[in-house]
């Protein structure tokens, strides 16, 4: 028997691209977005008594990474993207029927929009459904995860000057804490962990409307070199 659902709204996310997402949300408090609601779901009555809730889970789609055919075993970025586990023992994108779920800070309420922090969804993710973070039952004290015990280990995140006061006029053009979402995304490395990359090469993402590229100077460390409008 099959299923099938629709999107209840989508996100409106300062990642315009993967590559640099945090893995895991909370991650980066600066991360912001927007849920914007679709029709019957933007009237005020869908959200009411959210106001009351800190934080909410999200059931969404990986749009960018769905499959015709179910992989039993994926190779999470956890374990350097090179070990092997059972798709069910991780979080990674390559899921059957592509559902992910975040819990994200809800930082205000609106008929039709949820304005949301510490996101880790790309723009334009299909949200399918919303639900309250309940403290009592959602946070279990003695649980555990032997492959993931701990959040991951940050790496120094340095700056050119000029890449640094780059980041300070864009962020004051977009009201947003630019700095600081650049600085928590860069500290969890996000190159794979199998590549050894040159002081010479750089990486770059797009976060808002600006490109970032950095690249690392020395072996735990990394250095901005530029953020600049996106062309």
């Amino acid at each position: 028997m099959s299923y099938s659902v629709s999107p209840i709204g989508f996100i409106r996310s300062c990642f315009k691209e993967k590559f640099a997402i945090p893995r895991q949300p909370q991650l980066a408090p600066a991360a912001r977005g927007v849920l914007e609601l679709l029709a019957p779901f933007d009237q005020g009555e869908a959200v009411q008594g959210l106001e009351q809730v800190s934080h909410v889970w999200l059931l969404f789609l990986f749009h960018q990474t769905l499959e015709d055919k179910p992989r039993l075993k994926v190779r999470p970025p956890r374990l350097g993207g090179n070990q092997s586990v059972g798709v069910f023992a991780s979080r990674a994108t390559h899921r059957p029927n592509g559902i992910g779920q975040s819990v994200v800070k809800l930082d205000r309420v609106e008929a039709g929009k949820l304005w949301l922090s510490g996101i880790d969804l790309l723009d334009e993710t299909p949200v399918l459904d919303i639900k309250p973070y309940v403290p009592y039952a959602d946070s279990v004290t003695d649980a555990y995860n032997r492959i993931a015990d701990s959040a991951p280990s940050l790496i120094d995140v340095e700056w050119q000057e000029a890449a640094r006061e780059q980041a300070h006029l864009h962020g004051l053009r977009l009201e947003q804490p630019l700095i600081e979402l650049i600085e928590q995304c860069l500290a969890q490395d996000p190159r794979p962990a199998y590549q050894q990359p040159l002081p010479e090469r750089s990486y770059g993402t797009r976060l808002w409307d600006v490109d970032v590229r950095w690249h690392y100077p020395l072996p735990g460390q990394i250095r901005v070199l530029e953020v600049v409008a996106a062309s």
